[in-house]
């Protein structure tokens, strides 16, 4: 590995310029910041659903009701927990036009920052990076937050997919 070639080199890397939409069209609007949360909820009460018949006998364990105290934490739980997360919104927005059943109940998608659909890869790493920064001490709540100061609304983990959620 060594220095990367001077700009306008034979062997630099091609850069692809953004362009406007072409006349006519014009550039997807961004969802608001309300209906990305409202959505979130549906999307999050969805997999609890989905999730809470498969880990109830395990947490009965943890917590003991007669005397208060917290036993052991099923890790197992926790997994499965973002196994199941993680499949729910890749599968739904990687081939359900970038919505998950809350972005489409309140009209939003996910796409690439170019307005392309996103796609299974650029989704995948979308979820991988929230799930990380959701599991780790108030990084979770710092990824969220995110877009009430990002100009494009973007969140930490559409920022490392190049993602953008915008009305449908």
């Amino acid at each position: 590995m060594g220095t990367p070639p001077p700009p306008g080199s034979p062997y630099e890397e091609p850069r692809i310029p953004w362009t406007p939409p072409p006349f006519g069209q014009t550039a997807p609007r961004l969802a608001g910041r309300w209906r990305r949360l409202f959505a979130g909820i549906v999307d999050a009460v969805l997999v609890g659903l989905v999730t809470s018949p498969l880990t109830w006998d395990n947490w009965r364990v943890v917590y003991d009701s007669t005397t208060g105290a917290v036993a052991r934490v099923p890790v197992g739980n926790g997994l499965l927990l973002g196994v199941i997360g993680f499949l729910y919104y890749w599968l739904l927005q990687s081939f359900w036009n970038g919505q998950t059943m809350g972005k489409r109940l309140f009209g939003m998608r996910v796409v690439r920052e170019t307005g392309e659909p996103a796609g299974p890869g650029p989704i995948a790493v979308r979820q991988a990076v929230e799930i990380v920064l959701g599991s780790l001490c108030c990084l979770g709540l710092v990824n969220l937050a995110w877009i009430l100061f990002d100009r494009r609304r973007q969140a930490l983990h559409d920022k490392a997919a190049r993602t953008l959620v915008v009305d449908a």
